[in-house]
Protein backbone atom coordinates (compact mmCIF):
# COMPACT_ATOMS: atom_id res chain seq x y z
CA UNK A 1 0.00 0.00 0.00
CA UNK A 2 0.90 3.51 -0.17
CA UNK A 3 0.76 5.60 2.84
CA UNK A 4 0.67 9.53 3.13
CA UNK A 5 1.17 11.08 6.55
CA UNK A 6 1.22 14.45 6.48
CA UNK A 7 2.25 17.08 9.38
CA UNK A 8 2.30 21.15 9.75
CA UNK A 9 5.82 21.10 11.42
CA UNK A 10 8.90 18.44 11.72
CA UNK A 11 8.65 16.06 14.52
CA UNK A 12 4.60 16.15 14.34
CA UNK A 13 4.40 13.31 12.09
CA UNK A 14 6.65 11.39 14.43
CA UNK A 15 4.75 12.31 17.84
CA UNK A 16 1.27 11.64 16.42
CA UNK A 17 1.82 8.31 14.20
CA UNK A 18 5.67 7.72 13.95
CA UNK A 19 5.10 4.01 15.66
CA UNK A 20 2.64 3.24 12.99
CA UNK A 21 4.54 4.55 10.34
CA UNK A 22 7.68 2.02 11.49
CA UNK A 23 4.96 -0.92 11.11
CA UNK A 24 3.88 0.23 7.93
CA UNK A 25 7.51 0.45 6.58
CA UNK A 26 8.34 -2.88 8.17
CA UNK A 27 5.27 -4.48 6.39
CA UNK A 28 6.68 -3.33 2.95
CA UNK A 29 4.71 -0.72 2.29
CA UNK A 30 5.61 3.12 1.02
CA UNK A 31 5.74 5.35 3.82
CA UNK A 32 5.91 8.93 2.18
CA UNK A 33 5.53 12.22 4.46
CA UNK A 34 4.60 15.96 3.28
CA UNK A 35 5.56 18.78 6.08
CA UNK A 36 4.24 21.74 5.95
CA UNK A 37 6.54 24.47 7.27
CA UNK A 38 9.98 24.92 8.30
CA UNK A 39 9.36 24.97 11.89
CA UNK A 40 11.52 28.06 12.86
CA UNK A 41 9.32 29.67 15.70
CA UNK A 42 10.55 26.71 17.08
CA UNK A 43 13.93 26.49 16.27
CA UNK A 44 16.63 26.78 13.76
CA UNK A 45 14.93 25.94 9.91
CA UNK A 46 17.86 24.04 8.60
CA UNK A 47 18.31 22.01 11.75
CA UNK A 48 15.00 21.37 12.26
CA UNK A 49 14.77 20.60 8.47
CA UNK A 50 18.08 17.91 9.00
CA UNK A 51 16.13 16.24 11.91
CA UNK A 52 13.35 15.44 9.77
CA UNK A 53 15.10 13.93 7.18
CA UNK A 54 16.91 11.86 9.56
CA UNK A 55 13.73 10.57 11.60
CA UNK A 56 12.49 9.87 8.11
CA UNK A 57 15.23 7.87 7.21
CA UNK A 58 14.76 6.18 10.49
CA UNK A 59 11.29 5.26 9.72
CA UNK A 60 11.86 4.20 6.22
CA UNK A 61 10.33 6.84 4.34
CA UNK A 62 10.09 6.61 0.25
CA UNK A 63 9.87 10.14 0.00
CA UNK A 64 9.78 13.35 1.80
CA UNK A 65 7.48 16.25 0.77
CA UNK A 66 7.91 20.22 1.66
CA UNK A 67 5.00 22.76 1.60
CA UNK A 68 7.82 24.91 2.28
CA UNK A 69 5.65 27.78 5.03
CA UNK A 70 7.07 30.12 7.14
CA UNK A 71 6.17 28.31 10.95
CA UNK A 72 2.91 29.87 12.65
CA UNK A 73 1.70 31.73 9.09
CA UNK A 74 -0.24 28.52 7.62
CA UNK A 75 -3.76 29.21 6.13
CA UNK A 76 -6.61 26.79 5.02
CA UNK A 77 -6.78 28.36 1.32
CA UNK A 78 -6.94 27.08 -2.21
CA UNK A 79 -2.81 27.09 -2.73
CA UNK A 80 -2.31 24.76 0.23
CA UNK A 81 -5.11 22.50 -0.82
CA UNK A 82 -3.71 22.66 -4.66
CA UNK A 83 0.16 21.43 -2.74
CA UNK A 84 -1.51 18.48 -1.16
CA UNK A 85 -3.51 17.36 -4.06
CA UNK A 86 -0.46 17.09 -6.03
CA UNK A 87 1.05 14.99 -3.52
CA UNK A 88 -1.87 12.56 -3.43
CA UNK A 89 -2.07 12.16 -7.17
CA UNK A 90 1.50 11.62 -7.42
CA UNK A 91 1.43 9.28 -4.40
CA UNK A 92 -2.10 7.74 -4.93
CA UNK A 93 -2.24 6.58 -1.23
CA UNK A 94 -4.37 3.91 0.57
CA UNK A 95 -4.29 5.66 3.48
CA UNK A 96 -3.57 9.15 5.03
CA UNK A 97 -2.68 10.19 8.33
CA UNK A 98 -3.42 13.81 9.38
CA UNK A 99 -3.16 15.72 12.76
CA UNK A 100 -6.59 16.46 14.45
CA UNK A 101 -8.58 19.87 13.47
CA UNK A 102 -9.13 20.63 17.01
CA UNK A 103 -5.71 21.90 18.08
CA UNK A 104 -4.64 25.15 20.04
CA UNK A 105 -1.81 26.00 17.56
CA UNK A 106 -3.15 27.81 13.94
CA UNK A 107 -1.25 25.99 12.06
CA UNK A 108 -2.39 22.67 13.07
CA UNK A 109 -5.93 23.96 12.49
CA UNK A 110 -4.97 25.13 8.99
CA UNK A 111 -3.38 21.88 7.70
CA UNK A 112 -6.29 19.42 9.03
CA UNK A 113 -8.51 21.92 7.13
CA UNK A 114 -6.83 21.81 3.90
CA UNK A 115 -6.07 18.15 4.30
CA UNK A 116 -9.58 17.16 5.26
CA UNK A 117 -10.28 18.62 1.75
CA UNK A 118 -7.29 17.37 -0.10
CA UNK A 119 -8.43 13.76 0.80
CA UNK A 120 -12.06 13.86 0.04
CA UNK A 121 -11.23 11.01 -2.16
CA UNK A 122 -9.21 8.64 -0.11
CA UNK A 123 -11.21 5.71 0.95
CA UNK A 124 -8.89 5.54 4.10
CA UNK A 125 -8.17 8.62 6.28
CA UNK A 126 -7.23 9.13 9.66
CA UNK A 127 -7.06 11.95 12.33
CA UNK A 128 -3.70 10.82 14.80
CA UNK A 129 -2.95 13.56 17.97
CA UNK A 130 -0.40 15.48 19.26
CA UNK A 131 0.00 17.12 22.60
CA UNK A 132 -1.71 20.82 21.31
CA UNK A 133 -4.69 18.61 20.42
CA UNK A 134 -7.90 19.15 22.20
CA UNK A 135 -11.34 16.84 22.41
CA UNK A 136 -9.41 14.15 20.77
CA UNK A 137 -11.74 10.45 21.29
CA UNK A 138 -10.38 7.67 18.95
CA UNK A 139 -11.96 4.96 17.61
CA UNK A 140 -8.88 3.23 15.43
CA UNK A 141 -6.14 1.37 17.65
CA UNK A 142 -2.67 0.68 16.54
CA UNK A 143 -0.79 -1.54 19.15
CA UNK A 144 2.77 -0.39 19.12
CA UNK A 145 4.28 -2.37 21.89
CA UNK A 146 6.58 -4.18 19.67
CA UNK A 147 7.94 -0.60 18.44
CA UNK A 148 8.02 1.21 20.95
CA UNK A 149 11.77 1.67 21.74
CA UNK A 150 11.74 2.63 18.03
CA UNK A 151 9.77 5.17 18.47
CA UNK A 152 11.18 6.45 21.34
CA UNK A 153 14.49 6.57 19.53
CA UNK A 154 12.75 8.31 16.12
CA UNK A 155 11.59 11.42 18.85
CA UNK A 156 15.60 11.55 19.61
CA UNK A 157 16.33 12.21 15.85
CA UNK A 158 14.44 15.46 16.56
CA UNK A 159 16.72 16.38 19.30
CA UNK A 160 16.35 20.54 19.36
CA UNK A 161 12.48 19.56 20.73
CA UNK A 162 12.90 16.79 22.92
CA UNK A 163 12.68 18.96 25.77
CA UNK A 164 10.58 21.80 24.50
CA UNK A 165 6.70 20.82 26.01
CA UNK A 166 7.21 23.98 28.12
CA UNK A 167 6.00 21.40 30.96
CA UNK A 168 8.92 21.20 33.64
CA UNK A 169 10.52 18.34 33.67
CA UNK A 170 8.72 16.58 31.27
CA UNK A 171 10.35 15.47 27.86
CA UNK A 172 8.13 14.51 24.83
CA UNK A 173 9.54 10.88 25.34
CA UNK A 174 7.71 10.90 28.86
CA UNK A 175 4.92 12.30 27.20
CA UNK A 176 4.38 9.98 24.19
CA UNK A 177 5.13 6.88 26.24
CA UNK A 178 2.33 8.21 28.76
CA UNK A 179 -0.25 8.80 26.10
CA UNK A 180 0.99 5.55 24.04
CA UNK A 181 0.14 3.79 27.57
CA UNK A 182 -3.08 5.79 27.60
CA UNK A 183 -4.32 5.01 24.50
CA UNK A 184 -3.22 1.68 24.97
CA UNK A 185 -5.67 0.81 27.61
CA UNK A 186 -8.15 2.07 25.57
CA UNK A 187 -7.16 -0.37 22.74
CA UNK A 188 -7.14 -3.37 25.23
CA UNK A 189 -3.47 -3.68 24.70
CA UNK A 190 -0.22 -2.04 26.67
CA UNK A 191 0.90 0.83 24.44
CA UNK A 192 -1.01 2.42 20.96
CA UNK A 193 -1.72 5.23 19.05
CA UNK A 194 -5.30 6.19 18.68
CA UNK A 195 -6.93 7.53 15.62
CA UNK A 196 -10.41 9.14 14.96
CA UNK A 197 -11.55 7.53 11.38
CA UNK A 198 -12.61 10.77 8.87
CA UNK A 199 -13.73 7.26 6.79
CA UNK A 200 -12.39 3.80 6.33
CA UNK A 201 -13.57 2.02 3.45
CA UNK A 202 -14.32 -1.67 4.69
CA UNK A 203 -14.01 -4.80 2.10
CA UNK A 204 -15.55 -8.13 2.82
CA UNK A 205 -14.05 -10.81 1.31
Amino acid sequence: MNILAIGPHPDDIEIGCGGTLIKYARAGHNVNLMVFTDGSFGGDPQSRRNEQIEAAKFIGVKEVFWGNYRDTELSCNRELINKIDEVINKINPDVFLLNFWADVHQDHRAAAQAAISASRYIKEVLFYEVPSTQHFEPDVFVDIQDVLTQKMELLKKHASQVNRTKVENLSILESAQSCANFRGFQGRVKYAEGFKAVRILKEIK
